[in-house]
């Protein structure tokens, strides 16, 4: 599955265009846990943690990737070898050999933003979901908790202004809701079963907002990256209205995804408190 109608300007401007990051700025750089780092154009497994190292160059340094995941090109320039995701030709960054940085003399210099990290360390593919159920804590919270989330991160999606702000979206003024983006197992987890979940953690009849959150940021919506997604989705709202439930979310193709404040992330364990509207209610039979 390609993101690529999700990703931020900045980001597809490197992964497409094959633009480099500003060093010393990446969110890896200077990281250091264990897990998997992901093609963030398409989900799929291109390094391990225990083979990132600190080169002091500014970028994310690795002396291997998981077996061919990384095609090797001659740059423009003419002068490096270019790097890029094997199945989706993102550009990565470059390879560079005879350092001595480590014994295998090689480093693999990656953009931050070319990647995804999870803390897993044997998974091989993701695939990817983006839902709107209004506060983006609550619904994050219970993401959590699904067997086969990998990953979640809550932002913003739908609008029209570049880079908005909590202050701004909360305003109404953007027309984005609160989002998340959730990557997931698909050998144990499938689309079809990750929406019924979403359908189940909050109130798909409320056309306001969600529980005492009212606005326009706080919508139900479901954003689709494929016609199969769309299909889906728009299958299990249809079974949900033929039980007799007036549901009013709206099915919508994806837009660009703009990360929430670092406070937002993981907010109701950092803080550890409850979601106050989000409750999980078995809607679907089976």
């Amino acid at each position: 599955m390609l993101k690529t109608t999700s990703l931020m300007p900045v980001v597809k401007k490197i992964i497409l265009e094959k633009a480099t990051e500003t060093p010393f700025t990446g969110e890896y750089e200077d990281f250091d846990q264990p897990g998997t780092y992901l093609c963030r154009q398409c989900g799929w497994a291109l390094f391990r943690a225990q083979h990132k190292f600190h080169s002091g160059c500014g970028w994310p340094s690795f002396d291997d990737e998981i077996v061919g995941r990384i095609k090797k090109l001659p740059d423009q320039d003419g002068r490096r070898i270019e790097i890029l995701c094997q199945r989706c030709e993102g550009h990565l960054g470059h390879i560079f050999s005879g350092e001595g940085f480590t014994k295998k003399n090689i480093r693999y210099c990656v953009n931050a933003a070319s990647l995804d990290f999870i803390n897993n360390l044997i998974i091989d593919d993701t695939e990817e979901a983006i839902f709107a159920g209004g506060c983006f804590w609550g619904i994050e919270h219970l993401f959590k908790k699904l067997p086969g989330v990998v990953k979640t991160e809550v932002g913003y999606t739908g609008g029209h202004k570049l880079m908005p702000i909590y202050q701004e979206v909360c305003e109404g003024t953007t027309a984005h809701v609160e989002a998340i983006r959730v990557l997931y197992d698909p050998l144990q987890i499938d689309y079809q079963e990750l929406t019924k979940y979403f359908l189940e953690i909050h109130d798909p009849t409320q056309a306001n907002g969600q529980g005492p959150d009212i606005g326009s940021q706080y919508l139900s919506v479901i954003f689709y990256y494929t016609e199969i997604q769309k299909t889906v989705a728009t299958t299990l709202i249809n079974q949900l209205k033929q039980a007799g439930l007036k549901v009013v979310t709206k099915i919508f193709p994806t837009t660009i995804f703009w990360p929430a404040e670092v406070y937002h992330q993981d907010y109701y364990t950092k803080t550890g408190k409850k979601p106050y509207c989000h409750v999980y209610t078995k809607r679907f039979k089976g």
